[in-house]
């Protein structure tokens, strides 16, 4: 996280991500959610409409540098988040087996991904939302820790998954590390027309790494991470296909 397959383009949204919807509900509970719940349902859903008003709003999307050819990554300027990144790519799994991987074995995830050091759920606010906390490895930036709410929405069209910052004090900041703010993640997963065992992925990622660190660094660390996330990913799902 802190470390062309799909083609890039500018001032035109992606048709595939036109056909997601404007809006999902909440599925309904056996048990009802507390008023903290709802709190943190609100955060995810919110984030959820932001991200897809980026989506299906034209950018001038730019390419950024990275050296895993398997994955594209373009970058854009956006009021209130500054920087925001787009990573594409097509892994060949379905998008139910990738949802599983980044949202409900997420605490499973330090095992195959080497710049996180943990991560822990602190909450499930019902069925498709979770507050996490996630611990980086060291690396180019130092070690940063984020507090976040993360939201599922599951439609035919795809697979939407969005993160963003939560004000919760605790747990404590580990030693060493920074709190460092995710203002924006979210997720797309999509099966590919004509082929449901391929899965195309588009990722926004904006986020506020605190500390010392100049922009510059920011905008040059960030993109490479999302490739290196994603490569991490694919290997990952190689190794456990074949065991």
């Amino acid at each position: 996280m802190l470390q062309a397959i799909v083609k890039l383009c500018c001032g035109i949204a992606h048709d595939h991500l036109r056909k997601l919807p404007a809006r999902c509900t909440e599925p309904k509970a056996d048990v009802q959610p507390t008023s903290t719940d709802l709190s943190y349902i609100h955060e995810g859903e919110s984030a959820l409409q932001q991200a897809l008003a980026i989506l299906h709003q034209p950018h001038c999307w730019q390419p950024e540098a990275v050296l895993d050819t398997g994955t594209a990554v373009s970058s854009t300027m956006l009021p209130g988040l500054g920087h925001i990144f787009r990573a594409e790519a097509v892994l060949s799994v379905p998008a139910g087996r990738l949802q599983g991987e980044l949202f409900e074995r997420l605490e499973e995830m330090p095992r195959w991904n080497p710049s996180l050091s943990s991560v822990e759920v602190l909450c499930r606010a019902g069925e498709d939302t979770l507050v996490t906390h996630e611990v980086t490895a060291a690396g180019p930036v130092g070690r940063r820790d984020f507090v976040s709410t993360r939201h599922r929405c599951r439609t035919r069209a795809g697979i939407c998954l969005v993160g963003t910052a939560t004000c919760l004090e605790q747990p404590r900041t580990p030693q060493g590390c920074v709190r460092a703010e995710l203002r924006l993640s979210c997720i797309v997963l999509q099966p590919l027309p004509g082929d449901p065992s391929c899965t195309r992925i588009t990722w926004l990622l904006s986020m506020d790494l605190k500390g010392w660190i100049p922009t510059s660094v920011t905008n040059r660390v960030l993109p490479q991470c999302q490739a290196e996330f994603i490569g991490h990913l694919r290997r990952h799902l190689s190794v456990t296909a074949c065991s």
